[in-house]
């Protein structure tokens, strides 16, 4: 895959579900952050993820995860990609936005329709040590609020990025004890703005 665009930034160009757009801000957020190094060039490991098919083999078995948007797909910002899942045994389409691509270091996914009221994931990659490092920062809120977050959102997606940290190596050829995984953490976000999550919240919902 090509990935010589220039970087491009926007704001999603289509709008979430109206409930979202009028309530989002006024919903706990959260920040999920972990980071995770690999020996293996930046070009090499952005283009893996930068393939929407391989969240397949990256996603956990259990909600039956699926890209149903035709390949091939052409990444770039305003690129709009479908799936389907399950979760607690509800059949999902989630469809993201490409808002940000900035290959190799960069690309930012947010949800255009799908299980969360917002879902903004961003990718970095930076060369570290001889190799890449990762990182991953997604900022979300759910209908419900801290009970169904504390009940169910904050596990799943514990599972989740466990998952893709333990099924990484493999599709990059590697052994896992040649990588360095850093904890996942998710907190409240210090505030509703997109501002960095407050550290002293870590783990605390």
């Amino acid at each position: 895959m090509d990935h010589r665009h220039s970087s491009v930034t926007l704001t999603p160009k289509h709008p979430k579900r109206p409930f979202s757009v009028g309530f989002s801000k006024y919903m706990p957020h959260y920040e999920l952050k972990t980071s995770v190094w690999v020996p293996r060039n930046c070009s090499n490991v952005f283009e893996l993820f930068s393939d929407a098919f391989n969240l397949e083999s990256l996603t956990p078995p259990f909600l039956r995860f699926s890209v149903i948007t035709p390949a091939p797909i052409e990444m770039s910002c305003g690129s709009l990609i479908d799936y389907s899942l399950s979760l607690h045994g509800l059949p999902i389409r989630w469809r993201t936005e490409i808002t940000s691509w900035d290959p190799p270091v960069r690309f930012q996914d947010s949800q255009v329709r799908g299980p969360y009221s917002l879902w903004v994931h961003t990718h970095t990659f930076e060369d570290a040590d001889g190799g890449t490092l990762m990182h991953d920062v997604v900022r979300y809120a759910v209908l419900g609020g801290r009970f169904v977050h504390w009940l169910l959102v904050k596990r799943d997606l514990l599972q989740i990025f466990e998952y893709r940290q333990q099924q990484l190596p493999n599709l990059l050829g590697l052994d896992a004890s040649s990588c360095r995984f850093q904890p996942i953490e998710i907190g409240r976000a210090s505030d509703n703005t997109g501002n960095r999550a407050d550290p002293s919240t870590i783990g605390k919902e």
